[in-house]
């Protein structure tokens, strides 16, 4: 279940906007890592396969460090990728594999409704396919069920929040968006993560590989290291929201 200071905020909203008649808007929402008690400096490092290629650079030298990552991969990267799937799942002691779609759409609900020009869910019904048909592929492909759910774009109707509550899934949102959905040069990747702070839940991308996220993420994870802090997937941990 989710936590229940964010269910509440964002039943709250929603209740609020339709009691004035006007439709909930979508939020992005921010975590970091919730306080377990350990002195360590704890960073979750979160890749997002939304659909296109698989970054091998990227992976490998995850790999080669033994950096502990979550992956959120969509059934259409996992199907159109399976040299990437057997690497990862050759790898289950370093990476947690989570939902992140059928077919990367949007958890915002109603017909015409876009984000970043990604169109939306026509409704809840849609909603609940994308995350179940999601979850069914990690399943079948990668052998472990899923907890938790990110969407495409990370950004969620309250009411899409609640119901993927109800389907038994956490939402993981994050603090640092490390390479702005791969966008960003190498320079302005290793920039970010240098202002991380322990506790922070970092989103990048790994399905990209012309971008510049492998190397600009190599580079800045090697000096997150060489400061003291650990990574940890998020089945480890949890999550709460950031201030």
């Amino acid at each position: 279940m989710l936590p229940p200071h964010r269910t509440a905020w964002t039943l709250a909203i929603f209740l609020l906007l339709a009691a004035l008649g006007a439709r909930a808007q979508p939020v992005e929402i921010h975590d970091t890592i919730a306080d377990s008690g350990t002195t360590a400096r704890q960073l979750a490092l979160t890749l997002d396969a939304c659909s296109g290629k698989f970054d091998d650079d990227l992976v490998e030298f995850l790999i080669r460090n033994r950096i502990p990552a979550t992956l959120f991969a969509t059934k259409r990267w996992l199907v159109k990728n399976p040299v990437g799937v057997s690497v990862i799942k050759a790898h289950l002691d370093l990476f947690d594999v989570e939902d992140h779609g059928e077919n990367h759409i949007p958890a915002v609900i109603g017909a015409g409704r876009k984000v970043y020009g990604i169109p939306g869910e026509p409704d809840m019904i849609h909603l609940r396919r994308e995350v179940s048909e999601g979850a069914r592929a990690i399943t079948e492909l990668i052998g472990v069920p899923p907890h938790w759910y990110r969407g495409a774009t990370a950004v969620y109707d309250p009411q899409a929040v609640t119901e993927i509550e109800h389907l038994g899934y956490k939402i993981a949102g994050f603090s640092v968006n490390a390479d702005a959905g791969a966008t960003l040069n190498r320079l302005a990747i290793a920039e970010r993560l240098k202002h991380v702070k322990p506790g922070d839940v970092i989103i990048a991308h790994m399905n990209k590989p012309a971008s510049d996220s492998a190397e600009g993420l190599s580079a800045g994870l090697l000096q997150l290291l060489r400061r003291g802090f650990v990574f940890v997937r998020l089945d480890q941990v949890d999550l709460h929201a950031a201030p």
